[in-house]
Order: C-alpha cells, then structure tokens, then sequence
C-alpha cells in the first residue's frame, strides 16, 4: 500500500468510509425528546447497543441544528426502534421539512416529558451519561431506565445503500 499525503488520502477516506458504511445494514430508529419549543424528533441510523448490564446504548447526531440540536442537550430521550410498519413514521422524522407530532399522528407526552410514538417497535427511555464530540458528529451515551414493548413485534426496518429495507423470515439465512 503506498502512503498517500494527508492532504489527498482526506477525501479519499471519506468517500471510502461512506462506501463502506452504504454496504453496511443499520437499524433504523426515531429519536424524541421534549423540548422547550415543544416535542422533537429525528430519524438515525446510528444507534447501537454498548452494554447489557447496566443497558447502554449510544448514537450520533450529524448536525446540531433544529431538532438534532434540541435531542444535543436533552437529559433524556427516548429511542424507538423500527419495524417496517414504521416506515412511514421514519420517512417523516428524516425529512427536515415534515411536520412532525401532529394531531393524526399516533403518541403522547410522558409523565417524564419525552414524546412517546405508539409504533410497531420497542421504545426505550433513556438518560444521556455522556457527550463526545467526534469529527463533526455528536456521540451520547445513553443509560436505558425504561423498555416499552410493543403488543407484537413486526419485521425490523433497516436502512442500506441510501434505502429502507424490511427483514423478513425467509431472509433468514440458515443455521450452521
């Protein structure tokens, strides 16, 4: 492999990671908090569980601007992970123009104060343990004191190559 100067490896390193990470499935999950404007929300693909015992997840925020900002400094948050029922619900949290907890929209505010979406996934309630700025992004550690479980379970919504994707039974690949 020849090194390259940091100066042109830079781009060339970004383009590859994206590449990379666009072949790489991620879980798709909206993200809410409360606010003092009122209820947020973001569509991510970047949550990830950290630890079973205590349960821990983490995620990122691209931008700190408009609801991701917001979702920067909340105590608490919660994240619903997505099932294919939900691929509308994740259409309307990735698009910074959509209005978002409307009236027709199924969820309610918390004793706690997060917006919880009624959706075909898990919720979790979470407080934020930690923020790290990395590159651009905004890594939150998050402690899980609360599971909503949903009445029963749909097919998991995933994102790959710029789209949604469902995973179904038979996708499952057999057993060794």
């Amino acid at each position: 492999m020849t090194v390259q100067s940091q100066a042109v490896q830079v781009p060339s390193m970004t383009q590859d990671f994206k590449t990379a990470f666009g072949g790489h499935p991620a879980g798709v999950a909206i993200i809410t908090a409360g606010s003092v404007t009122g209820p947020v929300g973001i569509t991510a693909s970047s949550v990830a569980s950290v630890s079973a015992e205590p349960p821990v997840l983490a995620f990122s925020l691209a931008a700190q601007t408009g609801s991701a900002a917001a979702i920067a400094v909340a105590d608490t948050v919660i994240v619903h992970l997505l099932t294919t029922d939900d691929l509308d619900l994740a259409r309307t949290f990735a698009s910074p123009t959509t209005e978002r907890f409307t009236a027709a929209m199924d969820w309610i505010a918390l004793e706690t104060g997060e917006p919880l979406l009624r959706h075909g996934g898990y919720a979790l309630r979470t407080r934020i343990l930690s923020r790290t700025d990395v590159g651009n992004s905004l890594l939150l550690a998050a402690a899980v004191e609360d599971i909503i479980a949903p009445a029963s379970l749909g097919a998991p919504l995933v994102y790959h190559q710029r789209s949604y994707h469902g995973l179904a039974e038979d996708t499952k690949l057999p057993a060794v």
